[in-house]
Parts: C-alpha cells; structure tokens; sequence
C-alpha cells in the first residue's frame, strides 16, 4: 500500500502501444533513463490484452493503428471500472482540433505531437503518474472512509479528523467543488497558495476574483463529468489571482466523486503549482531568442566588415594620390570618416552578438565613474543635476575598461533621452551578492558582484518596452534620432563580462538600470598594451593571398603591391593549392581569409603545411580573433588582423608574420 500521496509501492509501468517499430524503440530509449517499466505492443488488440493481464500506470497511446485505432482503445480503457482511472497520453503526428476533441471524448488526459520533445514527454508523463498517484490515494482513502463510515459508525469522528489531516497534508492543492460551481471543502495548501483563509475562499466574490478567467471548453467539460460521459479533465496552464494581487500558475485534474448509486455528488480539483516551471522556461525561451538575434547580428557586422574594408582601403589610396587628394580630398576625407564611423557600428553588432575580445582586468569602478564625470556632465547638460552614490571600499570588477566605459554612456545617454524637460541622474556602486532565485528573469551565478546603477527621474517605460529593450535596432525614438543599438550593445558587453543587467521603471516615475559584474580575483587578466605603427619595411618576399570577395582581394593586393611584395592572388582554396604547387619553394607567407565557401583558411593552412611545415600564416576575418578561432578552430595565438583594416594595419601585420 502507498505510504500518502505521491508515492508508490512499485516502479511506474508504461505501456506503449505503436503499430511502428522505430516509433516503439524511440519512445524507449527516450524513457529507459528515467528509470520506469516499460512494455511495448504493436496494435489496440494487443494492448486491450496486455492492460486486462496487468494493468499499467500510464498508457502512450498511438491514434492511428489498423484495426482497433487509438481512439478505441481509449474508450475501451474508460468504459472500464478497472481501467477508467489509467491516464492515456495520446500521440499523433495529427495537431488540429477535431483530432484532440475526438481524444477527449475517448477520455484522453493529454496529447504529445510528433516528433517528440523528450524533456516534454519526460515532465508530461511524470505529472500524469503524479496526479494519477494524487487521485488513487484519494480514491482508496475516499473508499476506506466511506466502508468505515458504514461498518463503524461509532469510529466516524476519527476517521473524519484522519482524513482532514490527511487532505490537508497534501502537497498540492485540493478543493471539492459542489455541481452548482460552490466551493465545499479546501485544503490547507490551496490557501497557502492563494492567501485566502478558507471562509474567504468560500465566498462567492472570492472565488470569482481568484478565477476571472473561463477557459474555453471548461464549463463543457464539467457537464459531460457530471453527466458520466467524461471521467477526468486537465488543464495544464490556469492562472489564479492571489489576494496579494499576483498570481499563481497551476496545472489542474479535475475528476468527479459519485456515491454507490453512481450518481455525481461533487467535482474534485487537484491544483498542482507550475509558477516556477513555467517561469524556466519562459527563461529558456528568452535565452534561446537573444542568442539567435546575437548570432544574426555578428553574422551581418563580418559581411559588412568586408564592405568597409573595400570602403575604407580604396578611399586611403586614393587620398595617397597627391592630384586626387588635391582635387578632392575633402570629399576623401569625409568617406573615409562615415567608413570609421560604420566600422563603430559593426563593433557594437559584434558587441551585442558577445564575439568582441574583452581585456577583462581588476578595475576600480569608482574611479572609473570619477574620471568620467567632467565628461558626462557635459554630455547631459546642465538641466539635469547629477549625483554620485558610490560605496567605500568597493571592490575590484573584473571587466574590460573601455567597454565598461562604453556601457555607463549608454546608460547616461538613455537616462538623457528619457528627461526631455531635465530631471536627476543618480550613479551608484555598491558589493552585493547575488543568489539564483524565480524571481529573477533569468538563471544567475550565485556569488559576489560589484553593482553599478544609473537612475533616472524620466518618463519611464512601458512593460512592453522593457521586454523589447535589449533587442537590436529597437528604438522608442523618432526616426533618425536613434540606431536601436545602445541598450543592446550594452546587454552583449555585460553578459560576455559573465556579468547581469536588470532593469527597473515605471511610466512617470522614472527608470534605474542595474549591471552586475563579478569581482576580481587575482588570477584577474591584465590589459594588453596596444601596438604602435611604425614606419613599414622595405618588403621582397612573395605572398600567397587568399579571398573570395573580389573587392578585399583587390585592395589587399594593391596594398601588399605597393608596399613592394610580389604577391600572388586567389578566389579560393582549390586555386590557391594549385598556385602554391606551382610556385613551390618561393612563397613566403599565406595571407588568407578564415571563412570561405568549401576550403577555409584552417583546412588551406592544414593542405599547405603538409607539403611546407614550416609556412607561415596570416588569417583575416570580419569576425574578431576570438569567435573566428571558436567557429574554425585554430589557435588563437597564430597572426591575426580583422575587417576592415587600413592599409598601414595589413602592411605591419605582414610584417610582423613574416618576421616571427
């Protein structure tokens, strides 16, 4: 016998019933781990056999079978007393609704759509073995009462305090519900859950608050319960109000309680708390659409990279031209200036996608506000006061600081825009430490972090507007006024920092942006100094180069032309085998581009090596170092110069390869 709800003496049997193999041996190994009994059949005949032999906890019911079909099969299992209480799960590649409405009037708890999610059939059937326990235990313990109630009516008063502690220790919510819709009996969970007393939730104002949403077909349901033509209903997602005013997410069962005669005396509800799962997952909805959005927009920064290093390499040769820059070199000048300033762009697109390099190291956050303010008071102006709350002794973050810099103008332009008509700014730091909680919009890293805050007195935003907030090119500003990228760009730079950004607002109260980011420890990576130019050495040796884009294949030639070197060109890795074949012995370096249709860079490098182990390499790549070593896998540490890059830049990177 059971020791209370929710446990059994015996592993959950399963039986799947599929006129298909494959289907069969599928449903199997997507079960096996978790540790159930499973017994397969191939047709409605032989699993009316198997359940009559020894009847299972759950059935996985194919719809579509010759001879007896799913649906048969279903109303066989429910016609029977023995059976009725068997929760069937029916899966069909069939997804319309007259094929769920035919399931649920052969008394189907639920459907899985092929082709099948494992974690989903996973939880589905483990929450039907569940509320199944829920409602055997309360049957058994319903039918034990009512045997004492007529064999012992001496023993009644025990037996009713034994069943209320009983009901009460459940731990789900239980409510019996009168035919008239009345709530009769609750249970100490549900209040719990609600916030109500149980005199409260016995009211009628109360119950309708708590349920002002009707589901469609609900009411349906309850008649054909009532009228014995349905056994059982579930509903996987209702949401109830709660007396503080938020709300609860549940899945309910709902069966019927009859007397002897076999006459409907009440409904009994089973409301089991899904607050927490449907939150993870509306978190793994949210990760999964950031992230592709991120591989979308680091995909467009590498094509437009190679644009702009047609642009902007083109436009410095031909302002090299002492005639052409005479006669236009202000209009040189200004191309190569909006070519810069796109490349501004691409960087943040590369930001917003994580696949910028980050020089993370131990910074001093407060004296990194410090040092900005001169700056940002003149960027907000001087109706808007500005005003620092920075934590003594904070310590150190670890985060890149250029970027972090780049994230507090974000955050202090945002603030800006959203006070038309002046306000107050407040900058705040202080240590905090965070722990994984529901509350959270997302899954977080417990553990200490450095705050940074930026609050406005602004207009505020929408609930609307907040979702959207992060996402690139979104913009509440008018047309022109706003590239859509600065929240976003902000997102990708924290969240590659291994850091969190939450915001909170309110219409006409104002919006405070908080970033969290890890504190430094002292393994923290230092900064790299940057590379100067220096002046370019005479050159006389012979480069192989290697670029599908017609236009950087030209400007990378005319640029290793002019600075002396012999160079040899090719649109792809075929050719640029064949040229090395030809030319064997008398190339000195490859300068090829990492990603290419058919051969890239790596597997040409790989090629070359074997017949010249020790030839020397330059990749070149829209993406950073970083994320076009992780997409191709090379080694970090071989040279490297990314898109677009000004003649001096592939000159001295030649250079540095050449010499190494």
């Amino acid at each position: 016998m059971s020791t209370g709800p929710g446990f059994t003496d015996h592993t959950p049997r399963i039986l799947i019933v599929d006129d298909e193999r494959h289907n069969r041996h599928l449903l199997q190994v997507m079960l096996t781990p978790e540790g159930f009994e499973l017994e397969t059949v191939a047709s409605g005949e032989e699993a009316i056999a198997a359940i009559a032999r020894q009847p299972p906890d759950l059935v996985l019911l194919d719809i579509m079978m010759p001879g007896m079909d799913g649906y048969q099969v279903a109303g066989a299992i429910k016609s029977n007393p023995a059976t009725k209480n068997i929760p069937v799960i029916m899966v069909t590649a069939l997804d319309d609704r007259n094929a769920r409405m035919l399931g649920l009037v052969a008394g189907a708890e639920d459907f899985l759509s092929k082709p099948i999610d494992r974690a989903e059939l996973c939880v589905r059937v483990r929450n039907l073995l569940r509320l199944k326990a829920y409602g055997d235990y309360h049957d058994r313990y319903s039918q034990m009462l009512e045997a004492q109630v007529g064999l012992r009516t001496a023993d009644l008063v025990d037996s009713e305090r034994l069943y209320r502690s009983t009901f009460d220790a459940a731990p789900v919510g239980i409510v019996h519900v009168g035919l008239d819709g009345q709530w009769l009996r609750i249970n100490q969970r549900l209040c719990d859950l609600l916030g109500y007393s149980r005199d409260e939730l016995q009211s009628d104002e109360v119950q309708q608050l708590i349920q002002a949403e009707e589901l469609a077909g609900e009411a349906e349901s309850f008649r054909r319960m009532a009228d014995g033509t349905l056994n059982r209903h579930v509903v996987d997602e209702k949401r109830y109000r709660r007396k503080d005013g938020g709300f609860v997410w549940a899945r309910v069962n709902i069966s019927v309680h009859r007397d002897a005669a076999g006459q409907a005396q009440h409904f009994i509800l089973v409301i089991e708390d899904i607050t927490e799962r449907r939150t993870l997952e509306g978190q793994v909805r949210q990760a999964s659409k950031m992230d592709a959005i991120g591989r979308l927009a680091s995909g467009v920064a590498h094509d437009f990279n190679n644009l702009l290093t047609v642009i902007l390499g083109f436009a410095e040769l031909v302002s090299d031209d002492r005639t052409m820059s005479a006669q236009h070199g202000k209009d040189l000048e200004e191309i190569i200036k909006a070519a810069k300033r796109a490349t501004g762009l691409t960087k943040q697109l590369l930001a917003f996608g994580r696949q910028q390099v980050l020089n993370a190291q131990a910074l001093d956050v407060n004296g990194l506000i410090t040092d900005m303010t001169g700056m940002l008071g003149r960027l907000i102006g001087s109706n808007i006061d500005v005003s620092l709350a920075l934590a003594p002794d904070l310590s150190l973050a670890l985060a890149d600081k250029g970027q972090l810099e780049q994230v507090v103008m974000n955050l202090v332009v945002n603030a800006r825009d959203a006070m038309p008509g002046g306000g107050s700014l407040t900058i705040e730091t202080k240590d905090v430490e965070l722990e994984n909680s529901v509350f959270h919009e997302e899954t977080i890293m417990s553990g200490r972090y450095v705050m940074l805050a930026v609050a406005d007195t602004g207009t505020g935003m929408t609930k609307d507007t907040q979702r959207r907030l992060f996402e690139p090119f979104f913009t509440t500003k008018d047309t022109g006024k706003g590239t859509g990228l600065g929240l976003s760009t902000t997102y990708g730079i924290v969240k590659q920092s291994k850091g969190y950004i939450w915001v909170y607002s309110e219409i006409d109260r104002g919006t405070t942006f908080k970033v969290y980011l890890p504190r430094s420890t002292d393994t923290a990576t230092q900064a790299l100094a940057a590379v100067v130019d220096g002046p370019p050495a005479i050159a006389s040796e012979t480069v192989l180069l290697v670029e599908d884009e017609t236009g950087v294949r030209q400007l990378s030639k005319r640029i290793l032309d002019n600075a002396g070197y012999r160079v040899l060109e090719a649109a792809n890795g075929d050719d640029a085998e064949r040229l090395f074949v030809s030319n064997a012995g008398s190339i000195d370096l490859v300068v090829t581009d990492v990603i290419m249709p058919g051969c890239g860079g790596p597997e040409l490098l790989s090629r070359l090596q074997a017949r010249a182990p020790a030839l020397r390499v330059l990749y070149m790549s829209g993406y950073s170092q970083q994320s076009a070593a992780k997409k191709m896998g090379f080694d970090r540490g071989v040279p490297f110069v990314q898109k677009p890059f000004t003649a001096a830049e592939l000159v001295r990177h030649v250079r540095e390869a050449l010499d190494r």
